[in-house]
């Protein structure tokens, strides 16, 4: 080896070695899962947050209080799925209620809390928690969904599951609302509670928002 290769490798050696030791260090990082309903956005949290306890890692999963599709203290995947919760209803109480021993924070419909759930969620990872968000990307009119454009824009990591269209058999990115079996109109609230409604996967020309006034009761007048 002449002088000069030997002086580059000694010079790289420089540049690259680290000034600590980086095994001491704790790094953290936010993933994020999203897609239309009916992808399998909670299946994979689940999924994620088995596979960190089989690896004798600690892990607390969050959801909003607004989510009454299962008990407060669990979520539940489509196909039926469990694994045991804690109901916030705030970014805020969320945050309190993270444990300094916890390793990985996993929250479930963040489309459901306040924008301080980017904040929340970014000080985690930078606190060397690994964050797993799970969310729907757009509403039922095909919007961006509350705080999911900046948690996405922020994340390490963004994994985007599709559904199977329920009129064609397509794959299928967007969330069909129903209100007694017709579908929601454009002037209908991104959340509405106390009204029969229901939701199917659709792929984008399948997908349907008509103009109408929408009254309870009514789906679109």
């Amino acid at each position: 080896m002449d002088g000069y290769v030997a002086g580059r490798i000694s010079t790289m050696t420089q540049i690259f070695d680290p000034p600590f030791d980086a095994s001491t260090q704790r790094t953290g990082s936010l993933i994020v899962i999203t897609g239309s309903m009916f992808s399998g956005k909670t299946e994979e949290l689940i999924r994620r947050v088995r596979r960190t306890l089989y690896a004798h890692r600690s892990a607390q999963v969050f959801k909003h209080t607004i989510d009454t599709r299962s008990e407060n203290s669990e979520i539940r995947s489509h196909n039926g799925v469990p694994h045991t919760a804690l109901a916030v209803s705030t970014s805020e109480e969320l945050l309190r209620k993270v444990e300094e021993t916890t390793d990985v924070v996993a929250i479930e419909e963040a489309q459901f809390f306040d924008e301080g759930i980017v904040e929340v969620c970014r000080r985690l990872a930078d606190a060397g928690y690994e964050v797993i968000a799970a969310g729907l990307d757009m509403d039922f009119k095909g919007e961006p969904f509350g705080p999911m454009p900046r948690l996405l824009a922020e994340a390490d990591e963004v994994t985007k599951l599709r559904a199977i269209c329920a009129r064609c058999g397509r794959e299928a990115s967007r969330s069909q609302r129903l209100i007694d079996g017709r579908p929601a109109p454009v002037s209908a609230p991104t959340i509405l509670i106390g009204a029969e409604e229901s939701y199917e996967a659709r792929c984008r020309h399948c997908h349907e928002v008509p103009e109408g006034v929408f009254q309870y009761g009514f789906p679109g007048i």
